[in-house]
């Protein structure tokens, strides 16, 4: 099937003109009969990189996805466009379940979910074998990495399916995924020569804040007042807290729920899919909420606690703005968090769990803390670069925090550390510091005669927790170091002593303060925005008589180019991003009549041009790394053969060769012979006269081997641009 056929069912099924970055490659690969690992960022469009190629290839595909909610989620949206697709797992009665495995014996379904433990289950497995499988899908495939941060053990056991029904690509998806855990994937799940696409992990929609906790119910509210409209999700630590801040949020007037994994199941489902209908505008939860929630019109996160690791914070803020319109992303941070937190690790039996813990949270609490670009950090911890000077949309960027002259207090805590050592021989950590300088008398002071020490009390003029956080500030710094033994304990580092000796100036930047408000401003789709409100209402309306969501009927994206553009028309409403023919059948004739209707009495307004893709997807990141056709390509103009290349980046040759074959198709002039002999070529043309099909197993069967399939990829991409000049 041809990358037009591709294209063809992205407009008439699902109502878009264009792909996202990496979705079309990533569909041909797995078109092309090979195997791939895609690591996208949440709203990157992963589902789609499976859906599209299910409609243009025969035979079924099957998904594997780690949550019911999601399933159902997913089939409703792919019923609304017109797509067969089902799902099988315990929340089906028995007959359900019957005519549904019936309707998969007839070969009426494109699309199969189903759960990792109820895809091994013998007898399921034996009917898999009798469908016509024609590829596997592994959702959130991070979870089958014990190094990634939501393992779950029965996804190792999927390899099992790839001995069962052997030769069927396997595509594997996942938003986060450090280097780690990607090679873990590619092991566990026996993944063959995959082709590896990494996108960029800047959401450029979303907008970072990080502010002092102070009375956390309060700013929680504060915050969802300034947007009573609007969905948000509210992360929380502990059980108890999300029941009591969506009871508080409640008797401040919000539609707020509780979601955890303590609750009645018939409860915890009731509360997921009043958020999921927008009749909840507000869900506070623990992390056992969000993983494949596919609500896309969530305009802010907030972290309520501090997570405990980067992966599920840049997971649970990826839940927000996933139609590429702005969204905020507010951290609560405070120092009493970590410490809590720092207490549950020391319980933590395994040795080397309890270091990576320890780890996670350290860097968890230096993104918090620290005063670079929230991007800089966020993307940096996935092994990619942000290039830019100021990214625009976090609080480092839009309003740096104050610089301050701190060489007095610097000196003064620098010494007193010193003072403690040169004393007793040992060091201290920074509590017990702090309590020195502002003249504490504790018991451990005076039995350490700290009481007597030069340095006793001359830090009064400031609070104990301001001298804590300057400590901090000197080990980000450098100036100080800390041990690495369980005790905690801080030393003045060389860089320290330099700075004490030669009275270097040192200046720091200020602590956290209160949030800045909405500023994100990236994927912003300005219109009619009574006539948008008019709209949601409708659609309301609909997706209450269909039994779904509101946004299976029509995105928010799709409802403000409604209000931007006022198509009357059936061939006016096609064009609309979102708008495919089923849904233009079921849904699209209500929405114009309402349209029509509005202009009656209202004036038309205008807008100023959008960026052409906007109605699609962010506009696409500068700064991908890895994964990219083009950097395969610099390297092979250096000089390097395929092999280097293949060695360096980490990635298999076929993969390298895939990224050759795909720029030859964009036009670069490479040299035939760089990439094989005379003798190759004719046999490839021979065995490909006439053979228009995407995969290449049976050219490469035929030819017994001789010729690889990456060299079997470049030669067609050299023969149809040469079709084209």
């Amino acid at each position: 099937m041809s990358s037009l056929s591709l294209s063809t069912r992205l407009k008439q099924v699902f109502g878009y003109d264009g792909f996202r970055p990496l979705q079309r490659e990533i569909m041909e690969a797995s078109l092309a009969g090979q195997d791939a690992l895609a690591v996208l960022p949440t709203g990157a469009g992963k589902s789609l990189c499976y859906q599209l190629p299910a409609l243009v290839r025969e035979g079924l595909t099957v998904v594997v996805s780690p949550l019911i909610a999601l399933m159902k989620d997913q089939v409703d949206q792919l019923e609304a466009s017109g797509v067969a697709a089902t799902f099988i797992n315990s929340s089906l009665d028995g007959d359900e379940a019957r005519r549904r495995i019936n309707g998969l014996d007839a070969g009426n379904y494109q699309l199969l979910y189903v759960a990792p433990e109820r895809l091994m289950l013998p007898d399921f497995l034996a009917r898999l074998q009798a469908w016509k499988i024609a590829a596997l899908a592994v959702d959130e495939a991070h979870c089958i990495s014990e190094w990634g941060h939501d393992f779950r053990p029965e996804y190792r056991r999927l390899r099992e399916v790839r001995q069962a029904i052997p030769g069927i690509p396997v595509l594997a998806l996942t938003a986060t995924a450090t280097e780690r855990v990607r090679l873990d994937i590619v092991k566990q799940l026996e993944l063959h020569e995959p082709a590896l696409f990494l996108a960029s992990f800047n959401r450029p929609n979303l907008n970072y804040q990080v502010v002092a906790k102070s009375g956390a119910a309060a700013q929680v509210c504060n915050f969802a007042n300034a947007r009573p409209d609007e969905s948000g999700i509210v992360y929380c630590q502990s059980r108890k807290t999300t029941e009591a801040l969506a009871a508080t949020l409640r008797n401040q007037g919000f539609s707020a729920v509780a979601y955890h994994a303590g609750l009645d199941p018939a409860e915890r489902a009731q509360n997921q899919d009043a958020f999921l209908r927008d009749e909840a505008k507000i869900v506070c939860a623990t992390v056992a909420f969000g993983m494949g929630i596919n609500k896309p019109n969530v305009r802010y996160v907030i972290h309520a606690d501090l997570p405990k690791n980067i992966e599920g914070y840049y997971q649970e803020t990826g839940r927000a703005g996933r139609d590429g319109l702005p969204a905020d992303c507010l951290l609560l941070f405070s120092r009493g968090d970590v410490t809590k937190y720092l207490k549950f690790l020391d319980d933590i039996p395994d040795e080397q769990a309890r270091a990576v813990a320890h780890q996670q949270l350290d860097q968890m609490t230096h993104f918090a803390e620290n005063e670079a670009c929230r991007r800089v950090s966020l993307m940096g911890y996935f092994g990619e670069s942000w290039t830019q000077e100021n990214c625009g949309a976090c609080d480092q960027c839009l309003q740096p925090r104050e610089k301050w002259d701190a060489t007095t207090d610097v000196q003064k805590l620098l010494s007193c550390i010193l003072r403690i050592r040169q004393a007793g021989g040992f060091s201290v950590g920074l509590n017990h510091v702090s309590d020195v300088l502002t003249g504490g008398l504790s018991e451990k002071i005076q039995r350490w005669k700290h009481d007597q020490l030069t340095t006793h009390g001359i830090g009064k003029d400031q609070p104990r927790p301001y001298w804590v956080d300057l400590g901090r500030q000197l080990l980000r710094s450098g100036l100080l170091a800390a041990s690495t033994d369980k005790f905690s304990t801080v030393s003045v580092s060389q860089e320290g002593i330099d700075v004490l000796k030669k009275r270097l100036p040192v200046i720091l930047t200020r602590a956290l303060s209160s949030p800045r408000g909405k500023v994100a401003r990236t994927g912003e789709i300005p219109c009619d925005t009574a006539l948008f409100d008019q709209l949601r209402s409708i659609r309301k309306q609909l997706a209450d008589a269909k039994n779904v969501p509101p946004y299976v009927v029509f995105s928010d994206v799709t409802l403000r180019h409604f209000s931007r553009d006022y198509p009357v028309s059936d061939s006016a409403l096609l064009r609309i991003p979102g708008v495919g023919e089923k849904k233009l059948d079921d849904y699209g004739r209500t929405f114009i009549e309402a349209i029509r209707t509005w202009l009656m009495g209202n004036e038309r307004q205008t807008f100023t041009p959008l960026p052409t893709t906007a109605a699609i997807t962010a506009p696409r990141p500068s700064g991908v790394v890895n994964g990219t056709a083009a950097q395969s390509l610099e390297l092979f103009k250096s000089g390097q053969t395929i092999a280097e290349i293949a060695n360096s980046r980490n990635l298999s040759e076929t993969t390298i060769e895939g990224h050759l074959a795909q720029v030859i198709e964009n036009g670069e002039p490479l040299d035939p012979r760089s990439f094989y002999t005379a003798a190759e070529e004719a046999l490839m043309q021979t065995a490909l006269e006439g053979y228009h099909e995407p995969s290449m197993k049976p050219v490469f069967e035929q030819l017994e081997g001789r010729i690889s399939y990456g060299k079997l990829k470049i030669y067609r991409a050299m023969n149809s641009q040469s079709a084209t000049r």
